[in-house]
């Protein structure tokens, strides 16, 4: 029996944030971590409350699967309807 807690093939999670240069306290690092966090908490609400892009609806499937035009007069402009 191996007295082993952690599993051979278990994936290393990559840091999120490093700190390259600089010797923060850990006040200093909190602070860093709050300010990043705020910013994107605050792109993520935005993101949500966008307007949806409105969609143009000239090559949707439903366009291929009208009435067939109808011969006579005005079906010219029956034509530009889509009915």
């Amino acid at each position: 029996m191996s007295d082993e807690t952690e599993p051979q093939d278990s994936p290393v999670a990559k840091p999120i944030l490093r700190v390259v240069k600089g010797d923060l306290s850990p006040e200093e690092l909190a602070a860093l971590v709050a300010v990043i966090a705020a910013r994107n908490a605050a792109a993520a609400n935005a993101a949500a409350r966008a307007k949806p892009k409105i969609r143009s609806a000239w090559g949707h499937p439903v366009a291929m699967a009208r009435k067939p035009h109808q011969v006579g007069p005005g079906a010219w402009r029956q034509s530009a309807l889509g009915r």
